[in-house]
């Protein structure tokens, strides 16, 4: 498959989408055609008939290409609750092979795919999938984002530990530190630092909102180059993403 990751956390509302974003907008500041997709979204309102979900359509907006919403987000629930039991509420099976079909089709379009995964790593599709289960599909290498916040190092760690018995190759992860509150923050990020064997992408502060840029500001793609180059054993096309088979 053409060149992305997947994007999960460690658990639901811990910056997905804005470590999303500004990944996108850091590698199309280096020259590079990026698209996203957030396949599986509850909590949706209803406009013209349609459901939207709010972090879907900023990743819509912030792709080189424009996608239909359809594509780039093909599920997507009103009741906000775990997607299995929304999916079973409406009769809608959460399909795996169409998301890769989807993803494939994006993919074309462009250099690097940003897959973003709905809540943490282990969350239901189904009754025998999970968001593992999908980002093994796609066979895209996994960026963890980590809320900083008390009890991070056991929620990171179990993750990490979940992604590695999946089969799935860790990239890096990106701190995010949602409670400035933390007095141990420093110390909890140099542990895990320590601990996870992925280079850290980046410290996000707190943000008021989903801002590309202010995400961008943050992040650094070059430790995915690092990263790639000393897992594949080549240099990555410019900006930092995999590309070609991954």
């Amino acid at each position: 498959m053409s060149g992305g990751y997947f994007i999960t956390g460690t658990d639901t509302g811990v910056g997905k989408t804005v470590v999303g974003l500004g990944l996108m907008r850091a590698l199309k500041d280096r020259g590079r055609r990026v698209a996203a997709m957030k396949p599986v979204a509850s909590g949706c309102r209803e406009r013209d008939g349609i459901l939207y979900n709010d972090d879907a359509l900023r990743l819509q907006a912030e792709g080189s290409v424009g996608l239909p919403y359809s594509t780039v987000n093909p599920y997507a629930f009103a009741p906000p609750i775990a997607p299995h039991l929304a999916a079973a509420e409406v009769g809608v099976w959460i399909s795996i092979p169409r998301i890769v079909e989807e993803f494939r089709g994006v993919a074309a379009q462009v250099e690097t795919v940003i897959v973003e995964g709905v809540g943490g790593w282990r969350v239901p599709l189904d009754e025998r999938e999970t968001v593992a289960d999908l980002a093994a599909a796609l066979g895209l290498p996994v960026i963890l984002v980590v809320a900083v916040r008390l009890g991070c190092l056991n929620h990171a760690l179990l993750t990490v530990e979940g992604i590695h018995h999946s089969g799935v190759a860790l990239a890096g992860w990106v701190a995010n530190r949602l409670e400035p509150a933390c007095t141990r923050a420093e110390a909890d990020i140099d542990t895990l630092r320590r601990r996870i064997p992925a280079p850290l992408l980046g410290i996000l502060p707190r943000l008021a909102r989903p801002d590309p840029a202010a995400g961008a500001a943050h992040l650094h793609p070059e430790r995915l180059a690092a990263w790639v180059t000393s897992v594949f054993g080549c240099r990555p096309a410019r900006g930092g993403a995999t590309s070609g088979n991954s």
